[in-house]
């Protein structure tokens, strides 16, 4: 016999077993009883809320018989009804009545299924509802759940139904009672019972330790919509266990009070089989500390064979598997960061040759001219395009090759800086138009030109993109600003593009998400990297129509 079966053994004899007979028979006792008396609870209330509702149909319907008895007298409602005139004495009508006879709702339609008046909602005037009379008067006991509009809200009523006929022609009316609050308090009699009225749409949470469902009623409901029909809407009665929970509070008590003693008793006997386990236990533990990421040599070996040596073999095996895995984790970091850094690399080297592409063609076109002349020209002109776009290759190579050194750090005039990108970005700023407000006397910052140049090269290439080759404009604002006291240079580039969703923005500095076709989504990825590193800060204010704002604030140099 192992070492765990001989201590639940002994505690088992010696704790459990006549607890467990004590507390079994009282918990059955206890619940049989309580259990019968819930039944004649709910079975009581049950037939009084049947009752009320019959009740208050029957009220509805005398009601009803009286309002239809006043129309059939009523001279001036017959001839606006019948003959179409006196529209504002029909259109008040139902709501007079329905206040005159202490109903929440009231409609009066005619053969053709239109609302002639409603009391509880005067525009439903003129209103083809057809479905809602003959369902009502399928429902069993001429009674039904209703959903009755109202300027305000829509609210549940309990309708019926009644009808006279005026000349050649036959009026409906559709009266009832709400059924708020206030009329499912009246049906709770009992405040351990809770009544809560489900509609076939709705779902009752599932019964806890603070309520049981019990017993229903079934009350016919009138379903609106494109096929309407008659569903069954639920009252469904729940009583409360908080008399049940106190006198299992009560048994716990006692029943703790007998395990006590106990207890006491068999702590001699746990106290010496524990002695037996806890010195390997404790070993085992020690050598288990002693692991990590780092130390995965530890040996773990036993040749016993309860329990403990089970546990140690096992963890033995889960050691191997951890030096196994370590070594796959490193390697599949490794490839990781590799592919990152490609990715990277392959985006920066694409952003310096679109300008050298550009200027190409330019050339091309130039030499479709007579002469040299043009081609001359076109050359001198985009020759510091060129030269800025291999230093731009070149710096980037260099950087890369020390592997991401850090960037010089050194006074730069931000305007400059911007008005050199936007003209090694304006040869493909046919997409959109490009304007540019710079602010006067702007602080120098200390950062480096070329990564303040990848910054905006990146910002204004994806605020084009948005422009999705509709009319539009990215519009490059620098201004001076404040920030405790120390001057901040704030540089924004905005669009009027498509914008972004709250979901797109949440994942728009991921690296590798995009959403453009053929977008690496590393662009504002390293955007936010290279603004961090120059001690800046980036924010970004967007709406899905309303197109994008790109805030980079740099922290600049006092005089």
């Amino acid at each position: 016999m192992t070492l765990r079966a001989r201590i639940l053994l002994g505690f088992g004899v010696v704790v459990l077993v006549p607890l467990l007979v004590f507390g079994l028979r009282v918990r059955t006792e206890m619940a049989s009883r309580l259990t019968a008396e819930y039944e004649r609870r709910v079975a009581a209330l049950v037939a009084v809320i049947r009752a009320d509702l019959e009740q208050q149909s029957a009220g509805i319907a005398s009601r009803l018989a009286a309002l239809t008895g006043a129309m059939a007298a009523d001279n001036r409602f017959r001839i606006a009804a019948l003959q179409g005139g006196d529209r504002a004495y029909l259109l008040d009508y139902a709501g007079n009545a329905m206040h005159l006879a202490g109903l929440s709702m009231l409609q009066i339609q005619d053969d053709q299924g239109r609302v002639v008046s409603s009391g509880h909602f005067r525009n439903e005037y003129d209103r083809l509802e057809p479905a809602q009379p003959r369902l009502l008067a399928a429902a069993p006991g001429g009674m039904a759940l209703v959903q009755a509009r109202t300027p305000e809200a829509p609210f549940l009523a309990l309708a019926r139904l009644d009808s006279l006929r005026l000349g050649r022609r036959r009026f409906t009316l559709i009266g009832g009672v709400a059924v708020d609050s206030g009329f499912r308090a009246r049906l709770t009699r009992d405040p351990e019972l809770l009544v809560s009225l489900a509609l076939p749409t709705d779902t009752l949470p599932a019964a806890d330790s603070a309520g049981q469902v019990v017993s229903e009623l079934t009350v016919p409901f009138v379903a609106e919509g494109e096929s309407a029909e008659l569903q069954p809407a639920r009252i469904v009665v729940r009583h409360s266990l908080a008399s049940l929970g106190a006198l299992r509070r009560g048994v716990n008590l006692a029943f703790l009070a007998a395990v006590a003693v106990t207890v006491a008793i068999a702590l001699v006997l746990g106290g010496a089989i524990s002695v037996r386990i806890s010195r390997p236990l404790a070993q085992l533990a020690q050598r288990t500390s002693e692991i990590d990421m780092d130390r995965l040599d530890v040996a773990f070996h036993s040749e016993r064979r309860d329990e403990v040596g089970a546990l140690t073999r096992l963890l033995g095996a889960m050691t191997d598997r951890l030096r196994t895995g370590a070594a796959k984790l490193r390697e599949a970091e490794r490839r990781i960061a590799m592919g990152d850094l490609a990715r990277q690399v392959n985006h920066d080297i694409k952003n310096g040759l679109i300008p050298i592409r550009n200027v190409f063609r330019h050339l091309l076109e130039a030499a479709r001219g007579e002469g040299p002349d043009p081609l001359a020209a076109a050359l001198r002109d985009r020759q510091g395009t060129i030269e800025s776009s291999i230093s731009y290759l070149e710096n980037l190579a260099t950087n890369y090759a020390r592997l991401y050194p850090p960037p010089a750090r050194e006074l730069c005039a931000v305007n400059e800086v911007v008005l050199e990108t936007i003209r090694r970005v304006g040869e493909v700023a046919g997409r959109g138009e490009l304007r540019i407000e710079l602010a006067d006397g702007l602080p120098a910052v200390r950062t480096d030109p070329l990564v303040l140049r990848r910054i905006l090269e990146n910002l204004i290439g994806n605020a084009l993109d948005s422009l999705e080759s509709r009319p539009g404009a990215v519009t490059i604002l620098t201004a001076r600003g404040a920030d405790g006291g120390r001057p901040i240079v704030r540089i924004t580039v905005a669009d009027t593009g498509k914008g972004m969703t709250g979901e797109e923005l949440n994942r728009a500095f991921d690296d590798f998400y995009t959403t453009k076709p053929g977008g690496t989504g590393l662009g504002l990825s390293i955007v936010r990297r290279l603004v961090l590193d120059a001690n800046g800060a980036l924010r970004v204010e967007t709406a899905p129509g309303a197109g994008s704002r790109f805030i980079v604030e740099l922290p600049g140099e006092t005089a």
